[in-house]
């Protein structure tokens, strides 16, 4: 039989392909289970951060009056889209991320890569997880943000796979990828800040300060975070804005695209409207930069 040896019995065959498979999948699956154990401790968080991005007021102001409108259910609406993204865009974005480092080592001689080639492979992992993702933030996007709107305007998703089929359903499948661009190009800089920041804090830490295990992480977290944030929240700001839209009564949208949103935005409240909510994020992000 062809892959099995003479000196190689079935068992010793399957074991060795069920750990090269393995190995190969490990960075895959770690990364979407950590992902989604994440999401379980922040999507409180989350909801917040979208809720000031369309501007219900400050974190406070935001959690009082969703606690005095909605119950505390309200800050774990649309769980399950978060639970999805995270097993579709979290899982494609650490695993390839992985990956592609991996190679990179390998082909450098198994020395460690400078910080340019860590970016450029972070903003590889960022755009195809983005890509894989993009269905699922979408159904998110919309499902916390259904409150903000008039009754006769909610959509009502039920779950995140109720929310799928009615895009499907309503808009076309194509509609599935609504703000991809900036979701894509979000990724991009959150793994550009996130990812090659925090090797590149974790050699710093151990090599040169000589720090312990348990300060290392949460120093290198907290130094890629902000980082993160500060790179992907004008991206993050715009996706919000662009995959919350609805048509007015003449079918007319707010904003024709990303660009036009972000004009929009730059006119109206200057630079840093797009740092609305900054503090929020950054707590945010924090708990995806310790699961890696």
């Amino acid at each position: 039989m062809a892959g099995v040896t003479k000196e190689e019995s079935w068992g010793e065959y399957l074991r060795n392909s069920g750990s090269a498979t393995w190995k190969v999948s490990k960075p895959f699956v770690n990364g979407g289970a950590s992902g989604m154990l994440a999401t379980c401790v922040i999507q409180p968080i989350d909801m917040i951060k979208v809720r000031i991005q369309l501007g219900q007021g400050s974190a406070g102001q935001v959690a009082r009056t969703m606690i005095k409108d909605e119950g505390f259910g309200a800050f774990y609406k649309g769980l399950s889209a978060g639970l999805l993204r995270q097993a579709t865009y979290t899982t494609a974005r650490l695993g390839s991320f992985r990956v592609l480092t991996n190679k990179a080592i390998e082909a450098n001689d198994g020395k460690p890569l400078p910080i340019v080639q860590k970016a450029l492979c972070g903003l590889t992992a960022g755009a195809i997880g983005a890509c894989v993702g993009s269905p699922a933030d979408l159904a998110l996007i919309r499902m916390q943000a259904d409150a903000t709107l008039p009754a006769a305007q909610r959509r009502n998703y039920q779950n995140a796979f109720h929310a799928l089929f009615r895009i499907v359903k309503d808009e076309g499948v194509l509609a599935l990828w609504k703000g991809a661009g900036p979701t894509v190009v979000r990724a991009m800089a959150l793994n550009m800040g996130m990812l090659a920041s925090y090797d590149q804090t974790v050699e710093y830490f151990k090599d040169n300060l000589g720090l312990g295990e348990y300060s290392t992480l949460m120093g290198a977290s907290a130094v890629s975070g902000f980082f993160a944030s500060a790179c992907s929240l004008p991206f993050d700001y715009v996706k919000t804005q662009i995959q919350k839209m609805q048509p007015d009564a003449s079918g007319k949208y707010p904003y024709t695209g990303s660009l036009d949103c972000a004009l929009k935005t730059f006119k109206a409240g200057g630079p840093f409207k797009f740092y609305t909510g900054f503090p929020v994020y950054c707590v945010r992000i924090a708990p995806h930069v310790m699961d890696k």
